[in-house]
């Protein structure tokens, strides 16, 4: 973005020439930037090459106009992932927050962002937490979501990125089912050989982050302590979520 959010959303975007800082630290300290599939494949080929995923969720309008110049400029890969359902609208799950982040990417600059060698990744076809929705709805999101962007960018979707992080079981057999061989959430922590290639956990850099600060989080992960928190407090979550949502109709994100 050209700016930085106001809280509570403020970690959620990096402005371009900071991005471009923050990209720029990992090629020097010997990183290759890709996109999460392209990174699978080298880990699964035995690469011992220095790789860091770059991963963005939603579609902003911005990273076409923002972030896909600085990627081009560093030589760098990544995945977007794209709620395709609301392609050309504002993001209304951020509520009163969406103005500040502008309206996601329309069906056609979607494809340019493909074109320029970018990844498209699923985000489920609407931007709602998957881990509440009875199975029939949950398999609809996920291959709705697939069909329509394969259509538009003529290619195999492999990837998917769970909304607001949420996944499960349940969850994770709907995408694999779905023909995607990794999917990753929010986790806040350095994958390892012992994760699951449905649940990758990832790194958030924010507009905190200078780039020698996001080459020393690459290297060490950052501190544990809230990541292991929320991972252990995930299914007693999700069950409150479910029974607000049954009960009173309200949706807990």
């Amino acid at each position: 973005m050209s700016s930085v959010p106001e809280p509570p959303l403020r970690s959620l975007a990096v402005p371009p020439e900071l991005l471009r800082a923050q990209l720029t630290a990992l090629t020097a300290a010997g990183y290759r930037l890709t996109g999460l599939s392209e990174a699978v494949d080298l880990r699964a080929a035995g690469s011992v090459e220095k790789v860091v995923a770059l991963t963005f969720d939603d579609g902003y309008l911005d990273f076409l106009d923002a972030g896909l110049p600085v990627l081009t400029d560093l030589g760098a890969s990544a995945t977007l992932y794209m709620s395709v359902g609301h392609a050309g609208e504002p993001a209304s799950w951020l509520g009163p927050h969406a103005p500040a982040f502008g309206p996601l990417l329309t069906l056609g600059q979607l494809r340019e962002v493909a074109a320029a060698g970018i990844e498209i990744g699923s985000h489920s076809l609407l931007h709602h937490p998957l881990d509440v929705l009875p199975p029939a709805a949950l398999q609809r999101e996920v291959i709705d979501s697939r069909d329509r962007l394969a259509d538009e960018v003529q290619r195999p979707i492999r990837s998917f990125a769970y909304p607001h992080g949420y996944n499960g079981r349940a969850v994770r057999a709907a995408v694999a089912r779905a023909g995607h061989d990794n999917a990753c959430e929010v986790g806040r922590r350095l994958y390892t050989a012992s994760d699951h290639p449905l649940a990758i956990p990832r790194l958030q850099p924010t507009p905190d982050h200078s780039g020698a600060d996001l080459v020393r989080l690459v290297a060490d992960g950052g501190p544990q302590l809230v990541p292991r928190i929320k991972r252990t407090a995930q299914p007693a979550w999700r069950v409150a979520r479910l029974l607000a949502g049954r009960l009173f109709g309200v949706k807990l994100t």
